[in-house]
């Protein structure tokens, strides 16, 4: 069942008895958990009529003492236990889950992870409960996400805005949607933004950033390259190496695999890259410049590289000299 399912179907005033929200992205899970908490209950009735446990702290003998109380003055009641997954004693909860009250709307929220559905808990909770499973959005769908998200606030963000976005904080759809709302704000009456808002109300540089090592890097331009570089090495939280060397690995993979391919038009190759026509053109002109065993090399650097900067053979090396090192092997 989707999020939107279960809104929908909230709204409606048409509960099951237990919602079980599990998972690795913990956005949709808090959007469920924050909309059952201000929402299902009128402010009248939520006094009464709202329990809130956190795993960590929780004794399962409460919460089912809370889940088996009669609403008072109202036709539901509502508990809510967050953090499920730091609980102990957590299968203490099977005998409740069997056999629960029609008049409770039990709502778990257990982030970071599904319940092994293979255990006695795992299998009343398949069983028994409206079972929702926060799925982290792959790193090929991230425009699309933040594009239909803006859309559905009335905003549209220019394409390198949204590529400046995703690349700075990844998939944590959380911080994304922080970073849009304090975006919306800060931008007035326009419904578009631009990679100039992105720089200066989310802190990332539309000229130094791994998007940009990547364009020089294609180009084989090394002195815009380590002028990058040295940005970052000035700018230490800009762009962490740990994060500019799997976005170079990715983009380079991406160039590798189309050697393999049949059909190397841009039509084929959209797919790969977000549907975005002006990667497609840079993916194609980099293999030209690079040729097939250029970018076997570069994947072999960034492998090798990757290693050092975690600390195999690098000999207290710095981010920013490993990076230069690296780039001069590769355009070379």
């Amino acid at each position: 069942m989707s999020v939107e399912k279960i809104i929908g179907d909230w709204k409606r005033k048409l509960f099951k008895p237990i919602y079980w929200l599990e998972g690795e992205e913990d956005y949709y899970i808090d959007l469920l958990m924050n909309y059952a908490e201000h929402k299902i209950l009128p402010e009248s009735e939520a006094g009464f009529n709202l329990s809130i446990f956190y795993g960590k702290d929780a004794n399962w003998s409460d919460v089912v003492n809370a889940c088996m109380r009669y609403p008072m003055f109202a036709e539901k009641q509502v508990v809510l236990l967050k953090e499920a997954q730091q609980m102990k004693d957590l299968e203490k909860l099977e005998n409740y889950i069997k056999a629960p009250l029609a008049s409770t709307v039990f709502i778990i929220s257990h982030k970071e992870k599904t319940i092994n559905k293979t255990t006695k808990l795992g299998k009343y909770v398949k069983k028994e409960c409206e079972l929702f499973n926060s799925e982290k959005v792959r790193d090929y769908k991230l425009v699309e996400w933040v594009t239909d998200y803006l859309k559905s606030q009335d905003f549209t963000m220019t394409p390198k805005a949204i590529q400046l976005l995703t690349e700075h904080l990844g998939n944590d759809l959380s911080r994304i949607v922080n970073e849009l709302e304090k975006l919306t704000l800060n931008i007035g009456q326009r419904k578009s933004i631009t990679e100039d808002d992105i720089e200066k109300y989310v802190g990332v540089s539309k000229e130094y950033n791994a998007f940009e090592l990547q364009a020089a890097m294609s180009k084989k331009d090394l002195v815009k390259a380590m002028q990058i570089i040295q940005y970052f090495e000035s700018n230490p939280k800009a762009a962490p190496i740990q994060l500019i060397l799997p976005a170079l690995y990715g983009f380079f993979s991406k160039l590798y695999v189309i050697f393999g391919m049949v059909d190397k038009s841009e039509a084929a190759l959209r797919p790969l890259f977000y549907n975005n026509p002006y990667a497609v053109k840079e993916a194609l002109s980099t293999m030209k410049m690079y040729g097939y065993e250029g970018i076997e090399r570069s994947l072999l650097l960034l492998h090798d590289y990757n290693l050092k900067s975690v600390g195999v053979n690098s000999n207290g090396t710095s981010d920013a000299s490993l990076l230069k090192e690296m780039v001069v092997k590769m355009m070379g």
